[in-house]
């Protein structure tokens, strides 16, 4: 059984999800601001942070933002129906996944298990350690080095990363990053576009000309290996 903290200001919002949720058989946590979300994670941490954008005093941003600074915790945002630049602005703050309002409550709590499975089960066929020239992916400490230096990704850039090392050379759709790579069957193509620009500012000598997370036109995406 997982533990999910539901940040939201709207106490009908929480109660319905917090429903769902324990339905789903989950343990559950609550809070209605990004003071009291901090503050829980410090003193109860969570395995998935469900979290409202528009928060009083500390937004969901700002909150995601600092839980990166010391955790991989998966977070699912809750943004607003056809705002798609604060659903890209969450993914580039850390975000794991996001759901619009209004939302299936039903939805959102199978979304919670798609990412808690996702985050929990490495793949199998993936060795422990991939290398590229200076770049290594270790599974087992969950950490990305450049020249030995620790490089700072997300769990969805670290999840693409080792992937796409995996397969060098084989060019991926954006609808087969998001079904192998994270399990979706449904979902957004900007979520792997925004993910591969984040990846490529932190592993490419030059962001604005790749070497290795190449963009094939009219397919997608392939890693060439060094």
């Amino acid at each position: 059984m997982a533990c999910v903290l539901v940040v939201d200001d709207d106490h009908t919002v929480r109660e319905v999800v917090v429903s769902y949720l324990r339905a789903h058989e989950h343990q559950v946590l609550e809070a209605g601001d990004g003071e009291t979300a901090l503050r829980t994670m410090q003193e109860t941490p969570a395995d998935l942070v469900v979290l409202d954008l528009m928060l009083p005093g500390i937004d969901g941003l700002e909150v995601c933002r600092r839980l990166r600074q010391s955790s991989n915790v998966p977070v699912i945002m809750l943004t607003a129906l056809g705002d798609e630049t604060d659903r890209v602005v969450g993914l580039e703050h850390g975000a794991d996944d996001y759901v619009t309002k209004p939302f299936s409550p039903r939805e959102l709590a199978l979304r919670v298990d798609s990412v808690l499975r996702r985050t929990g089960e490495p793949g199998p066929q993936v060795p422990e350690v991939l290398t590229d020239g200076d770049l290594r992916v270790d599974s087992v400490r969950h950490e990305v080095t450049r020249d030995g230096a620790v490089l700072a990704l997300t769990g969805r850039e670290f999840d693409l990363l080792r992937f796409l090392l995996a397969h060098p050379g084989t060019a991926f759709s954006r609808e087969d990053l998001l079904q192998q790579v994270w399990g979706w069957s449904i979902g957004d193509r900007s979520t792997v576009t925004v993910h591969v620009r984040r990846l490529r500012e932190k592993i490419e000598r030059d962001p604005t000309r790749p070497e290795r997370l190449l963009t094939v036109w009219g397919v997608g995406y392939r890693w060439e290996a060094s």
